[in-house]
């Protein structure tokens, strides 16, 4: 699940009771952001619970369900969601679906008070594991075999815990990031007006239209670079602005984003380009235009190699999907 991959990635969502719908949301709209953005299923989920009936939620508003959590083998990674009175479902059979789920389950991860769920399963004995900073303390007495750490998520090898909803929209920005690559993790951050931490163990910053990274001389050509889609400015005049020279600058981009500058120049430029082929029925060579190409079969040689396919593929295939079944 976190390798570098193009094919669609299918989910399992387990949702107990009382969970709240932010932290449903925060695991959910990231994907459906990435999905968006990209213009294609990159992500699908199944919501489960436990008997496969809709499950409520904190603020009274219950979450459908596509079946029930039950005890078939299934490889598509299992997310255990929880926020309050996890213990209500803390069953010996949910600790029986779980230890048997982690014999075939690619990933098993354990969001918010899922982490306890999992422990209780015994499924984090002797790893790395964090959870909600009002847990800690009880969590550290109850679970001495689990290493706590005090991070926002910790990725495990085959077993993920995150602290809480912000910290899994950030999880869920790392798994698009390492799946998709930075550009995607980005701009579906950018949907949501959302600033990743620069640490870890941070508390979530107040959010605003960029992302900070470590470096504020990146941070400041990433604003650079967002103020000038349609025409874009050289890097050389960027690492000017920056007081840095260009090679400087390709060594702060990849130390702070791993990719160089004009590769996430242009993929900033692509992508904006694709929500309007996707979203707007503008002539593609007005779109391609504003995304700061002097000519549409530039654009298109640029998009095809971004996204393996035209701009107009794109819309083609979009248009196929959405036309209604015909009766044979």
């Amino acid at each position: 699940m976190l390798l570098r991959s193009s094919e669609r990635l299918d989910l399992d969502l387990l949702v107990l009771p009382d969970t709240n719908l932010l932290l449903f949301a925060a695991v959910v709209e990231p994907l459906r952001g990435a999905n968006r953005i990209s213009g294609s299923e990159l992500y699908r989920w199944r919501v489960l619970t436990l008997e496969g009936l809709p499950v409520p939620t904190t603020s009274g508003l219950p979450i459908p369900a596509n079946g029930p959590f039950d005890r078939e083998p299934d490889e598509r990674p299992l997310f255990v969601l929880a926020s309050y009175n996890w213990r209500a479902a803390a069953s010996r059979d949910l600790r029986m679906r779980l230890s048997r789920a982690a014999r075939y389950r690619s990933l098993i991860v354990g969001v918010e008070s899922g982490a306890w769920l999992l422990a209780d399963a015994s499924l984090l004995n002797g790893a790395k594991a964090t959870i909600h900073w009002e847990d800690r303390e009880e969590f550290a007495l109850v679970h001495p075999q689990v290493d706590l750490i005090k991070d926002r998520f910790v990725i495990d090898g085959k077993r993920i815990t995150s602290a809480g909803p912000m910290p899994t929209v950030d999880l869920m920005l790392e798994i698009i990031r390492r799946r998709q690559g930075e550009t995607l993790a980005f701009e579906v951050g950018r949907l949501f007006s959302y600033e990743r931490a620069t640490s870890l163990s941070e508390p979530p910053p107040a959010p605003s239209g960029t992302r900070k990274v470590g470096d504020s001389r990146v941070s400041r050509a990433l604003e650079i670079m967002e103020g000038h889609i349609e025409q874009p400015i050289p890097l050389s005049r960027i690492a000017r602005r920056l007081g840095v020279t260009s090679r400087h600058l390709q060594s702060l981009f990849r130390q702070s984003l791993g990719s160089a500058p004009h590769a996430h120049y242009l993929a900033l430029r692509l992508n904006a380009a694709r929500r309007k082929v996707i979203e707007t029925q503008s002539p593609l060579v007005e779109i391609a235009a504003d995304a700061g190409f002097n000519s549409a079969s530039a654009f298109a040689r640029s998009y095809r190699a971004c996204f393996a396919e035209s701009p107009s593929e794109t819309r083609r295939r979009l248009l196929d999907r959405a036309r209604p079944p015909t009766d044979r």
